[in-house]
């Protein structure tokens, strides 16, 4: 059996100016599907907007901090196959390193690392990794790939499992 690392909390907050799928409403039923390795867990569907605000926390068993989380925004169809709205991936090799680092002392509000978007990230924004009520959290903006439009919002928050180190 693998070794559990810790718990990943991924808060889906919202979806930004995403495609349009049903022409006729001018917008989309959309859903978001989040894959690491085996697992796949997957938020409710906000209908008719292409600005959902889902505010929904779905959580992942970390025991392989090298594989990318991988994010899938669909369109819910009734009686056809969901259509894809664009997708994304993350690494969170950066993220657990710094959940592995001892925080104690450190004033909340401290930031532990700095990513950049770059060609390798879909990141849309610098994002922070932070301490923040004890906790090491991040916020992410993930520009949607193989899309024209469209971003995630995600708050990530990781989860200590007692007596498995920080």
């Amino acid at each position: 059996m693998e070794c559990l690392l810790g718990l990943l909390k991924v808060k889906v907050v919202r979806g930004l100016n995403l495609a349009i799928c049903d022409p006729l409403s001018h917008s989309s039923d959309p859903y978001v599907v989040i894959h690491l390795g085996q697992q796949k867990v997957k938020s409710s569907i906000k209908y008719k907007t292409i600005n959902p605000e889902w505010n929904e926390e779905l959580t992942l068993s970390i025991t392989n901090w090298t594989l990318p989380i991988k994010i899938d925004v669909f369109d819910h169809d009734t009686f056809t196959k969901d259509d894809t709205m664009g997708d994304a991936e993350f690494s969170i090799l950066e993220f657990v390193e710094v959940a592995k680092k001892d925080v104690a002392g450190l004033p909340d509000g401290t930031v532990m690392k700095t990513l950049h978007p770059d060609s390798d990230n879909c990141l849309a924004a610098e994002s922070c990794i932070k301490l923040k009520e004890g906790k090491i959290t991040q916020d992410l903006f993930l520009k949607l790939r193989n899309t024209d439009t469209g971003e995630l919002v995600l708050h990530l928050e990781w989860v200590s499992i007692p007596g498995m180190g920080h």
